[in-house]
């Protein structure tokens, strides 16, 4: 069985309570603006993965489910910040306030307020799904990123509308179709923007949230571009396998995110 273990069901991170946050940091005054902090044993400064959650950038659906692989990278020497912004449906939410939340909340973990047990030398960007969109955006627009992890993310926003993907999820976040608002795909979407990080790009070819196209043609263009991008395709696996700690696949994510960070 290629993807997940016997009886685990890939989607039980949507469901179960993960392990607490060792705390919680507000980057804004919206009760949507903040991140959870999960740091290893020991003093530090560790290497850290700034984790941005999916749900195609939807108010019904929030960062708790990304809570697991965050306390699982803790536990390899990875302090991870598990980053709640605002989204559609809530008032700020859509394009541009959910990104410009994400990048509030990076500028924090860069600053000298935010504290020396963190190594800002070894940084990873990482996003699943609509996280993932938001991750190689934010590496789009700021320089000091420079290793981002892409796990099954959005990165053709103009694919995605042409897919229809999520009952036209792209249309609702950009406030408009392709045609209508132009200017904001051009602005927001990873696949039109040239990027200078190293860009890992993960995706299953059984995803069917977020299809298996969308990384494959992804990493194509970009490397076309001759940008630095590297497809990990895992065949026969869906759309949450990659993000939960115990499924099959996981040990294989678990490798991209120590080799990125340098753990």
């Amino acid at each position: 069985m290629v993807g997940i273990l016997p009886d685990v069901n890939p989607e039980s991170i949507l469901t179960r309570k993960p392990p607490a946050p060792d705390r919680r940091v507000a980057y804004g005054s919206d009760p949507n603006q903040f991140v959870e902090i999960r740091k290893p044993a020991g003093p530090g400064p560790h290497p850290v993965v700034f984790f941005i959650h999916g749900g195609y950038w939807r108010a019904k659906y929030d960062l708790a489910y990304a809570g697991d692989l965050c306390a699982a990278l803790a536990q390899h020497g990875i302090a991870t910040w598990n980053v709640e912004y605002r989204r559609v449906g809530q008032p700020g939410g859509g394009w541009p306030g959910t990104f410009e939340d994400v990048r509030s909340a990076w500028r924090l973990l860069l600053s000298p307020e935010s504290g020396k047990e963190f190594d800002r030398r070894r940084v990873c960007v990482a996003g699943h799904s609509a996280g993932g969109h938001l991750a190689l955006c934010l590496a789009a627009f700021e320089e000091p990123v420079k290793r981002v992890l892409s796990l099954a993310g959005v990165l053709d926003l103009r694919r995605a509308w042409e897919l229809h993907l999520s009952n036209d999820a792209a249309a609702e976040f950009m406030g408009g179709t392709p045609t209508d608002v132009p200017e904001h795909y051009r602005e927001a979407s990873p696949a039109e923007r040239p990027i200078h990080a190293l860009q890992k790009v993960v995706h299953g070819t059984a995803d069917t949230a977020v299809p298996y196209e969308i990384g494959k043609s992804y990493a194509e263009v970009k490397k076309k571009a001759g940008e630095k991008v590297e497809l990990i395709t895992l065949p026969g696996t869906g759309h949450f396998e990659i993000v939960n700690p115990e499924s099959e696949i996981w040990p294989k994510i678990q490798a991209e995110f120590l080799a990125l960070t340098g753990a």
